[in-house]
């Protein structure tokens, strides 16, 4: 059994592994640097887009797309005309609103779309874009059901259009460089994989305001149901959607979505999970939502396992820890740090305790002859430091994607790996709901438990 360790040694132990790091350099990492909007840009060279959807997350897309160079928003819709006055106010000048987006994609002046809907309203929103021949920027998750997703990613092959789902930090410097450390095998073999993100406040738990004025007067509110079992006008349910199955995909979709997708880049995956085992509850907000406000889940990709926790109920910092054989990978909004350890024993085995007295004293002899370094030959452990601008930052993502629109080109987050990082999230609610185990059958296109 092992002895446990003496106050003065787990003080040395612990100063020595936080002094590596406090003596590491700290690099800051230069993010892309993107020129001011459309002073210097001809008319004729501007992407035109149209925007879906202007609420919380449409709005914030909105302005900062609007601040890239080169692109010009020329029409909006929403089924809430409060929100017509919101996008004429952003942009800054008179735009053509409308509720029906079918009027965009009939536009032929409109180079692409940015989505920013419901979750269920995710699959025809994208389809129909690229039907019409529009590429398209859709917000995260990229699907409301794996159905949904298999038929996004089907259209979006066949039509050829560019498809970017915006979970930004894949476009971050932070996670970039992240991904080169890991792949340069900084942390040895990887052995498993920590993630998680917890908020403690009714509004990041989406209890939402709903706009007082709201009223089926201002709001289509058949529309906006779509193809879901129609209910009576709720103002609650229009702002606060993503607290029900039927209209969202709940933590998931809102939060996982965004670990899985850094976990995947950073580890060069684009894969579903071959198995995922959750557990949730509602436990701090039993609001009349259905969907948890802990979620806990544990998938199986194959090889290490991976661990991601979100909770509504305590305020944490999302954070990522990849750990190796050779240290850890620590991950975070705005930083990178690595705590290397060596994988090899640094003193004797404990286990010689159970030894007799002159067959201990004869190892413990013998292993400091062969592993002891001479005399200011010592080895000292280096561990590093990066930080960044918030890998939240919208902007290098939505760049990314008018560029590939510009271009012709692959963006960095197309429909196959949303629809893979949108199957996690779809299996940790499957999980969940059935209370078991499930897994992706790849041959039918199901998740099955």
């Amino acid at each position: 059994m092992k002895k446990d360790l003496s106050r003065r040694q787990f003080l040395h132990r612990t100063a020595g592994a936080a002094g590596a790091l406090a003596a590491a350099p700290t690099i800051f990492l230069q993010p892309e640097y993107i020129s001011l909007p459309l002073q210097n840009v001809a008319p004729s060279d501007r992407l035109r887009f149209g925007i879906i959807g202007i609420g919380m997350q449409g709005s914030g897309l909105l302005t900062n797309a609007i601040q890239l160079p080169g692109v010009e928003c020329v029409a909006a819709c929403d089924l809430y005309d409060g929100r017509h006055l919101l996008a004429v106010e952003i942009v800054g000048k008179k735009i053509p609103t409308t509720r029906r987006y079918q009027d965009l994609l009939d536009n032929k002046e409109i180079d692409c779309i940015i989505a920013a809907v419901p979750d269920h309203w995710h699959k025809q929103v994208v389809v129909d874009a690229v039907s019409a021949g529009k590429d398209i920027y859709c917000e995260k998750p990229m699907s409301h059901s794996a159905a949904d997703g298999v038929a996004m990613v089907a259209a979006a092959k066949k039509t050829g259009r560019i498809v970017q789902i915006g979970s930004q930090r894949v476009s971050s410097v932070v996670c970039t460089k992240a991904k080169e450390l890991l792949a340069s095998g900084i942390i040895g073999t990887l052995t498993l994989v920590e993630g998680s993100l917890g908020r403690n406040d009714p509004t990041g738990a989406w209890e939402y305001p709903p706009p007082p004025d709201l009223s089926p007067a201002n709001l289509d509110w058949v529309t906006w149901q779509g193809t879901v079992p129609q209910v009576p006008f709720n103002p609650n349910i229009f702002a606060r959607w993503r607290c029900w199955k039927e209209y969202g995909t709940g933590l998931a979709g809102d939060l996982l979505v965004h670990l899985v997708s850094g976990m995947n880049y950073m580890l060069g995956w684009n894969t579903p999970p071959k198995k995922a085992m959750a557990l949730g509850a509602i436990i701090r907000f039993p609001d009349g939502r259905n969907m948890p406000d802990v979620h806990a889940t544990l998938f199986d990709y194959g090889g290490p396992p991976v661990y991601l926790r979100l909770n509504l109920g305590c305020d944490t910092p999302e954070i990522y820890r990849f750990q190796g054989s050779k240290g850890i990978l620590e991950v975070t909004e705005y930083a990178i740090s690595y705590f290397p350890q060596s994988g090899q024993d640094e003193s004797p085995s404990y286990y010689t305790v159970s030894y007799p007295k002159a067959m201990r004293e004869a190892y413990a002899a013998q292993w400091h002859q062969e592993h002891d370094p001479k005399p200011g030959k010592e080895p000292v452990a280096q561990g590093c430091v990066y930080r960044s601008i918030s890998w939240d930052e919208e902007k290098p993502h939505l760049w990314k994607f008018f560029q590939g629109v510009k271009n012709h080109q692959p963006v960095t987050e197309d429909a196959v790996f949303g629809h893979n990082a949108a199957l996690a999230c779809h299996m940790a609610n499957e999980s969940y709901f059935r209370n078991s185990a499930v897994t992706w059958d790849a041959a039918t296109n199901q998740i099955k438990s």
